[in-house]
């Protein structure tokens, strides 16, 4: 950066840094003025003007320059009685801090303005602003400065600190404080100063988070927001603006443009107040976000947040928002799909205010339709689940929160803490002598026992829980209960009845039940395949594509272009099952475990074709995400794929050898 602008210095180009308070603008600029070759280029005539140190006015920023340059004018009304001085010479002038005097809601903010812009078009100057606002001359080159780079942060702070080597703890920090230059400066030197060793600063560091940047000089990163706080153009955004900074700071991706007037609908100007925001530095945009950096998000964080209006108010929409019912069967079910560019925000608030409100069954509920959408549109770990299981077994909201989160360790295919939830929720349902809900819970435990591979529990489990449903529940429920017992019986090599379940269950599902209606014939299809009935099997899957594919759910598109891959791999017809594996994975959208998934199919397809390279590839490529998804079935499975490529390697390279050998 030193270099780009000491070469647009050297080409007279006005030029201005801007970037938020403390992030090294200044630095830059003091840099550049002391540079060899802008010394050569400029000797004497380099200028260095702090804009902060004088009421900002159009005749006191005309006085100072004249000071500055040397022109000799004491009170100069404009730039003539300085023009013949400044065109004499080449000249390099820097206006520090310029937001101070170019903030159009400050005095005669317009008038400097007109007089900085002209002063940047003397052909024989180069004019450097520093500016937190954006609000400089059109012909200054911007340049946004950044953070700083992490060897570059950690450089900076150890060439302060010196109680202490190099630790990751201590990278961790710089990490938090997002490499803020003026945050790692003031962080080495409060830990220079108290003479803190590296444990001491960590544990202040956890207790405090910024409130440790104050040096005993007064020096604070607190100081340089307030700074710009306090700017004329922050404060002519009216009362509001305070609270809504406070709630870029609490998410940590910020806040969404697209939900602007969502979240704010009686705040009529939020969008040029969000603009201001970004303007002033105290915001910057990320994609569709406003977001800030890390210091400045954990300074103007509200301190309380129950009392925090504009929070409290964003809380209660967002838990309106995730208690909208999902159902693939209704056309609203995509508009769910907002929780895959919110699920950080979203699982921030929760964890907030489920330890504020720790017996809030409205949070609580809220957890569990988080979880929810999860499920559905974006399979993860979360850190509620912690959370979850220590709350009291009596607590309401429990029995719903371990439902859910059973169905996410099942998305995740991580089936052995899936039954370990439903265990717990078993146990629970049992107690409180709820039928239906028992019948729920045993259902989905049949589901992951036969992940598990543990058929016959889960064929009694399926049996309860349709003995049950046949008494308490509706058809759905007992179409349900069907559809869970098919899959048993067909993973359990028990054909006939299993055709006999899922044909049962179709019969049950109602016309607008089509998403089941769709996992049905998939069902059915593997049974024909299993048969060796081939034409039905292709059959049964193309009439559940068809569904599937009218109404866009990619992961019943997914499984079914995967189920006929399989088809026409054991079929030896490996050309076509390519082209469903390929059509498959197109379908994983964020859905990592079913990449994993379709790429252990491939591998397998490869491995037929003879293509080992692509085969192990596959191979190795499912089984990073396993072990990131902690998918330990799965993991066994490609394992297992592995071994059979290495032998397969082992037997072309054998030949080889031995010929070497007999040479």
């Amino acid at each position: 950066m030193i270099e780009r602008v000491v070469g647009l210095a050297e080409k007279l180009e006005p030029i201005a840094l801007i970037g938020a308070g403390g992030i090294g603008k200044t630095s830059i600029a003091l840099t550049v003025l002391d540079h060899s070759r802008i010394k050569e280029r400029f000797g004497g005539n380099r200028r260095f003007i702090r804009c902060d140190k004088f009421p900002p006015s159009r005749s006191n920023f005309l006085r100072r320059l004249s000071q500055a340059i040397g022109a000799g004018v004491e009170n100069p009304e404009d730039l003539d009685p300085l023009r013949l001085f400044l065109s004499s010479e080449e000249m390099l002038i820097v206006l520090d801090n310029a937001e101070s005097i170019l903030d159009p809601r400050g005095t005669d903010g317009k008038e400097i303005y007109g007089v900085v812009r002209e002063l940047g078009q003397f052909s024989n100057i180069c004019l450097v602003i520093t500016s937190r606002i954006t609000t400089v001359p059109p012909d200054c080159k911007t340049i946004k400065v950044p953070t700083l780079s992490m060897e570059a942060a950690r450089n900076t702070f150890s060439g302060i600190y010196e109680h202490g080597g190099r630790s990751d703890r201590i990278n961790d920090i710089l990490g938090q404080l997002d490499y803020h230059p003026l945050s790692i400066t003031l962080l080495a030197t409060v830990a220079q100063q108290n003479q803190w060793d590296n444990s001491r600063l960590a544990g202040e560091w956890e207790q405090r988070q910024t409130g440790v940047l104050q040096t005993e000089h007064d020096d604070s990163l607190a100081a340089t927001i307030e700074l710009s706080l306090a700017s004329p153009m922050f404060r002519a955004l009216g009362p509001d603006a305070r609270g809504l900074l406070g709630i870029v700071a609490f998410f940590p991706q910020g806040v969404d443009e697209k939900n602007f007037r969502w979240l704010f609908p009686s705040i009529p100007d939020i969008n040029t107040i969000f603009d201001k925001f970004c303007i002033l530095s105290l915001a910057y945009r990320s994609g569709s976000f406003v977001t800030m950096l890390a210091p400045l998000r954990d300074y103007l964080r509200p301190t309380d947040l129950t009392q925090s209006t504009h929070l409290c108010a964003t809380k209660d929409l967002y838990l309106t928002r995730l208690s909208f019912v999902i159902d693939p069967d209704t056309p609203t079910f995509q508009e769910s799909t907002w929780i895959t560019s919110e699920d950080v925000n979203v699982e921030h608030l929760l964890d907030v205010f489920t330890f504020i409100n720790a017996n809030s069954e409205v949070i609580w509920d809220a957890c569990a339709n988080f979880m929810k959408h999860l499920y559905w549109h974006k399979k993860r770990q979360t850190i509620l689940r912690s959370k979850v299981e220590q709350l009291p077994d009596d607590h309401p909201s429990k029995p719903n929160c371990l439902f859910w989160l059973s169905r996410l360790f099942h998305a995740m295919g991580n089936h052995t803490e899936q039954k370990s939830l439903l265990l717990h929720l078993l146990a629970l349902r049992r107690t409180e002598g709820n039928d239906f809900q028992v019948a729920q819970t045993l259902r989905e435990l049949s589901d992951a026992n036969q992940m598990l591979d543990l058929f016959e529990e889960g064929i009694r489990e399926a049996k309860e829980a349709l003995e049950i449903m046949e008494r308490v529940g509706g058809t759905w429920d007992r179409a349900r209960c069907l559809e869970s017992l098919a899959d048993l019986l067909l993973e359990n090599k028990q054909l006939d009845a299993a055709e006999d379940a899922i044909s049962g269950a179709i019969n049950l599902w109602e016309e607008d039940q089509q998403y089941h209606i769709c996992q049905s014939h998939q069902t059915l299809g593997q049974i024909y395949r299993r048969k060796g009935e081939r034409e039905k099997a292709v059959q049964n899957f193309e009439v559940a594509l068809g569904i599937a594919s009218r109404f866009e759910w990619h992961n019943l598109i997914f499984w079914t272009h995967y189920a006929m891959a399989e088809l026409f791999h054991l079929e030896d017809e490996l050309d076509d099952a390519q082209d469903h594996i390929t059509q498959a994975k197109l379908h994983t959208v964020d859905d990592k475990l079913c990449l994993g998934i379709a790429m252990e199919m491939q591998g397998w397809i490869w491995l037929k074709q003879g293509s080992l390279e692509g085969a192990m590839s596959e191979a190795l490529g499912a089984k990073e995400i396993y072990e990131k998804l902690g998918a330990a079935t799965d993991l066994g499975h490609v394992m297992g794929l592995t071994q059979a490529i290495e032998e397969k390697m082992e037997s072309r390279a054998a030949p080889a050898t031995s010929d070497s050998s007999d040479e």
